[in-house]
């Protein structure tokens, strides 16, 4: 028999989950111009191929700030490029060293991504709210703040491999942009925050039978 919920449990709190961010991403995909590139003689291809081989390995050899090169499937590319940083400024100077590149003649930008790796975090949420209401304080109080400052610096220790992480050594790469906005009536946001953390927890532990297998990483 389902117990009957406490007032502290069904008390009104705050509808922002807190959340950490950690690096910076950048997704580019190009498209090849084949036509030039099959027009340069086989010593400028081999002279290209050779600079592009060490910009690429030195990029994927910093595991700090790493950058992984991927063929690309479907029509709307042929490669993509993937970089980790830790700073916009440090994402910038990997995209400038690419377009420097010989090789960057012979590419045509498609697309590219620009996003931080972002944690929610529900559970912690919901459980420390729940937690400082009981206690009376009162939200924005720089009692309350303190109280969520000190959970984000435990958070961020815990989940620091998830904020910072290496690219994958995976054969295979799946990338796509979602959000969570689902029109006028049916917006994520509009639903309680102990609700979205009933779904994000039911939406984890479908990931859980996946884990070892694929590797998520939500920018």
């Amino acid at each position: 028999m389902e117990q009957p919920k406490t007032t502290a449990q069904t008390a009104e709190i705050p509808g922002m989950p807190l959340t950490l961010d950690g690096s910076f991403m950048l997704h580019q995909m190009f498209r090849v111009r084949w036509t030039a590139w099959r027009s340069l003689g086989s010593s400028d291809r081999k002279h290209a191929l050779t600079q592009a081989g060490a910009m690429f390995a030195a990029m994927e050899n910093n595991k700090e700030e790493p950058t992984g090169l991927f063929s690309l499937l479907g029509h709307k590319g042929d490669m993509m490029i993937v970089h980790f940083r830790k700073t916009i400024d440090e994402l910038n100077h990997a995209e400038l060293t690419v377009a420097r590149s010989e090789l960057n003649e012979y590419l045509e930008p498609t697309t590219s991504y620009l996003s931080v790796v972002e944690l929610g975090l529900y559970e912690a949420s919901v459980k420390l709210y729940t937690e400082l209401t009981a206690k009376g304080l009162q939200h924005g109080t720089p009692e309350w703040n303190r109280e969520v400052e000190a959970e984000l610096v435990k958070q961020r220790q815990a989940a620091a491999p998830r904020l910072w992480p290496e690219i994958p050594q995976r054969r295979y790469l799946c990338f796509y942009p979602m959000n969570k906005f689902r029109g006028e009536t049916k917006n994520w946001y509009g639903e309680p925050i102990r609700e979205r953390q009933r779904m994000m927890r039911e939406h984890g532990m479908i990931g859980r039978h996946y884990a070892g297998r694929v590797t998520q990483i939500i920018s």
